[in-house]
């Protein structure tokens, strides 16, 4: 296998199915994620940790398939060595398809976006790092992808970080166009939750963003 990330808490390794469970003739790709030991926790406690965490990932990939959204499956849960194999998302990602295509296919793509994002709020998930780094273009369709951040929560509050964070994600990465963007993503979110949601949503979106404008006018004087 490959090692292919490392972050703060796991190891990403991409392989195949004749690698990671030995069956022959099955050259598919997988992700392996190893969520690695911290040598300053507990080591009790660093065990739980880990498990927990990835007992719930696999939880919230389980619960986001079954409500429609294009994510990885999951093959295998390893709570020995802490790991999940799921499907390697072959595709392009949309952090840079996006600045290639028409303004007609990004609209629409930003739209799919937000009906992914839709699906996935209406699961009562979070996915806590929503980028276009972290969306793929696979046969026309648009899958989220690493959920390390992801949790259980269906306040406002919660679903209006998530999206705050992915239009200043956009605003960063495709400043030129963000704003029409971003008004495309909540259309396609609107879709799925229904107008009354939407406004909620970005009225929540608008409450963050002058939280933050207070916060820097008070670090300012």
């Amino acid at each position: 296998m490959k090692l292919i990330a490392q972050g703060a808490e796991a190891k990403i390794y991409e392989g195949t199915f004749e690698e990671v469970f030995g069956v022959p003739l099955l050259d598919e790709k997988v992700i392996v994620k190893h969520r690695i030991p911290k040598r300053y926790r507990i080591p009790e406690i660093d065990v739980k940790l880990r498990k927990e965490r990835t007992v719930r990932e696999a939880r919230i990939l389980h619960r986001a398939k079954e409500f429609g959204v294009n994510c990885p499956y999951v093959y295998e849960v390893d709570l020995r060595n802490m790991v999940i194999v799921m499907e390697f998302i072959n595709g392009e990602r949309l952090k840079e398809h996006l600045e290639n295509v028409s303004i007609e296919e990004r609209l629409s793509l930003c739209r799919e976006i937000g009906r992914q994002i839709g699906r996935l709020h209406k699961a009562g998930i979070v996915h806590g790092d929503l980028t276009t780094s972290n969306m793929i273009l696979r046969g026309g369709k648009v899958y989220l992808i690493d959920f390390g951040l992801a949790d259980f929560d269906s306040t406002l509050e919660a679903r209006g970080v998530d999206l705050h964070l992915l239009k200043r994600a956009m605003e960063s990465t495709h400043y030129t166009w963000f704003e029409e963007g971003f008004k495309a993503v909540l259309e396609g979110y609107g879709e799925v939750l229904g107008d009354e949601a939407r406004k909620d949503i970005e009225e929540k979106i608008e409450e963050i963003e002058s939280r933050g404008r207070y916060r820097e006018r008070g670090w300012i004087g």
